[in-house]
């Protein structure tokens, strides 16, 4: 696929550029994780997608590639406690303002996923579907795919029964079977609709 690079007036190709994303915003359980990505214009990955259009092994195949060519990267998470503290908006700004943060090079911009820009202080741009748009998006939502999934993965070992290996946390019918049999866990969003009734119900 090829990306159409947004760009403006005040931009500029040569300057470091980064792109955000996040992934965890629909699940019932969780964090929220995102990542930030400052590819390398030397090392060239094709073939980038977002994350959500790769099958499992394309994504890991990007994943090996990406770390192992990106500039920079960096993964940052908004906890379970601070999705329902915040809400999930101001829980997915914060992880991706986080990932942006912990980059070993300070980023001259940044693109970021979405409608929305964290507050920071960096020149950046929010771009509705970047991922489909922006190669370090692209890249960036790839990396959290990837991590949020294997976090899941292990997370079902710590939880069994309610199907996290599967659904990744997200609200299918076996993940609401599962909470209707064992109740929530620890790692389930007490603030979403799904798990407050039924918190509701215990209390």
């Amino acid at each position: 696929m090829e990306f159409q690079i947004i760009l403006d007036e005040t931009e500029n190709l040569s300057r470091l550029e980064a792109g955000t994303d996040e992934v965890g915003r629909g699940p019932l359980a969780g964090d929220v994780v995102a990542a930030a990505v400052i590819l390398d214009s030397s090392k060239c990955v094709r073939g980038l997608a977002d994350s959500k259009q790769l099958s499992g092994r394309r994504r890991a195949y990007f994943y090996s590639q990406i770390l192992e060519n990106a500039h920079s990267w960096a993964v940052a998470h908004a906890s379970v406690v601070e999705v329902d503290q915040l809400n999930i908006f101001q829980a997915s700004l914060l992880a991706m303002s986080r990932a942006v943060d912990a980059l070993d090079k300070k980023p001259e911009f940044v693109y970021v996923d979405g409608k929305h820009c964290p507050k920071w202080n960096y020149p950046s741009k929010a771009i509705v579907k970047g991922d489909s748009l922006i190669p370090s998006i692209a890249a960036a939502s790839i990396i959290a795919k990837v991590t949020r999934d294997h976090e899941m993965e292990e997370l079902d070992k710590v939880f069994p029964g309610y199907g996290f290996a599967q659904h990744k946390g997200y609200p299918t019918s076996m993940h609401l079977k599962a909470l209707q049999i064992l109740g929530p866990c620890s790692i389930h969003r007490r603030s979403f609709g799904p798990v407050a009734k039924l918190v509701n119900i215990t209390n």
